[in-house]
């Protein structure tokens, strides 16, 4: 096993403790998703080997290719975070346990009919995107569209509506922390945890600030793997 991924692994999950462990929440509240975009599956089995289960891909065909040469490992769970471009949900559809970011309407359609065609037992958990920046070169729905999506998701039988997910701005501390408070209180104004149970936000540089606003889910990637 590689020290790389068993030490960073470690040393992530020792923050997350200490985050949850700062505003009175359980450790284990706190779902890690280790991004594991760009790294070779040898990684990925190394990271397995330490005790991580769910892996985060931010590209569709780089995700079936390393479901097919980890199909070994019984209890690996993949997480698509990335974009999903509508001309490969069907690839989305039969590979990812959940999704993080449906970002539109065309989308969840799109999704819903993949994963019903894809045969697959139950409905695709996901998660709407929502660019509370509105920064241009980032992907995600307009908080003033969220109803419109979640409508969208709902009627699907093959997707079932699991939380929000965002990214903030780059490096600065107190732009992530408006933007994780953003995110909860837009889930709060769209039926609350009854409906909208995970909000997936934080990574490498600011877990702490996330966990801190609520997170449920944190997608960790250099902290574990190193630098891409």
């Amino acid at each position: 096993m590689s020290a790389q991924e068993r030490e960073g692994l470690a040393a992530v999950e020792a923050r997350i403790a200490r985050a949850a462990a700062a505003c009175g929440r359980d450790a284990r509240s706190v779902k890690l998703v280790a991004v594991s975009k760009t790294k070779p599956s040898e990684a990925i089995r190394a990271a397995y080997a330490a005790g991580q289960r769910a892996f985060g891909e931010s590209y569709a065909q780089e995700l079936v290719t390393k479901r097919g040469e980890l199909a070994d490992l019984a209890e690996i769970e993949w997480h698509f975070i990335g974009h999903l471009q509508t001309n490969k949900a069907k690839l989305g559809a039969k590979a990812a346990v959940v999704v993080h970011a449906v970002d539109s309407v065309v989308l969840a359609r799109e999704l819903g009919k993949r994963v019903l065609s894809a045969e697959r037992r139950a409905p695709v958990p996901v998660l709407i995107e929502v660019n509370l920046a509105a920064e241009p070169q980032k992907h995600g729905t307009a908080p003033s569209e969220l109803a419109e999506v979640i409508a969208a998701v709902e009627r699907e039988r093959g997707l079932a509506l699991r939380g929000l997910m965002t990214m903030p701005p780059f490096g600065n501390p107190e732009v992530a922390r408006r933007t994780f408070g953003a995110l909860a209180s837009l889930r709060s104004l769209h039926g609350g945890e009854s409906v909208l149970p995970e909000l997936s936000m934080g990574m490498s540089g600011d877990l702490e600030i996330a966990i801190a606003c609520g997170a449920t889910i944190v997608r960790v990637g250099t902290a574990i793997f190193g630098e891409r």
